[in-house]
């Protein structure tokens, strides 16, 4: 399940790329699968990362891996280990949400991106994450939680400050929206509540066998429960702040 539509980034062999806080590496795995494509995951968590091994050793094991190379990187985003414009494409997908200091994150995004290279940002929508911070005091209180609620307009001004220009914006996973909605209801450790238990069933379902109807469904629902919004960028200036 991407929530970047990597069709969107015309990704071409001898590109590197950089998933930064590439978790249990979704993206990671979407790009190994690219001919040619020179791909870095980078975490702050070395757990995710063993994680993301083992989905890269499936694709291996399946012959979907089509990338030059594929490493992953412990770090911080706001303290990449990184070279300046290091990268051709930067993926940071539901991480900007987390972070306290987003000026630091950002300054580093576009430090490590070369001028005229690509960047994707996804983060919850600004409706059905409201919702869920009214649903549920601790949807936002959890360790490594959400801190901040993102206006579409609002990112995107903060974003370009740094030097970014956007061009294309979409909304993503809005079969999620409920499900979220839901746990906030029953609590976030509520996984074991019946109704939540089948929803999630459900969404597993869905990620697994892809039917068309629900891909039909998602996409006409995307505009109004859409969970994520995700946004692309293209580096058009080095600014200093």
């Amino acid at each position: 399940m991407l929530t970047v539509d990597l069709k969107r980034l015309s990704l071409r062999p001898g590109q590197k790329v950089l998933d930064i806080g590439c978790g249990r590496g979704r993206h990671v795995c979407g790009l190994a699968r690219v001919p040619g494509l020179e791909v870095v995951g980078s975490d702050i968590k070395y757990s995710e990362l063993v994680e993301t091994r083992k989905s890269l050793t499936y694709e291996y094991e399946f012959h979907t891996y089509k990338a030059r190379s594929c490493h992953l990187v412990v770090s911080d985003i706001g303290f990449l280990p990184f070279e300046n414009g290091s990268f051709d494409v930067v993926i940071c997908c539901e991480i900007l949400e987390h972070l306290v200091d987003l000026s630091m994150a950002l300054k580093e995004l576009a430090r490590v991106l070369k001028p005229g290279g690509q960047l994707a940002v996804s983060v919850p929508r600004y409706y059905p994450e409201r919702v869920c911070w009214s649903l549920s005091r601790s949807y936002s209180a959890t360790s490594d939680g959400h801190v901040r609620i993102f206006r579409q307009s609002e990112l995107k001004r903060e974003i370009e400050g740094y030097g970014f220009q956007n061009w294309a914006f979409h909304f993503a996973h809005s079969l999620h929206t409920p499900y979220w909605w839901l746990k906030c209801i029953a609590g976030l450790d509520s996984n074991s509540q019946r109704l939540v238990h089948i929803y999630h069933r459900f969404l597993v379902w869905d990620i697994m066998k892809k039917p068309r109807f629900t891909r039909l469904l998602e996409s006409l629902l995307n505009p109004i429960l859409g969970k994520s919004v995700v946004m692309y960028f293209t580096r058009v200036a080095h600014v200093c702040t």
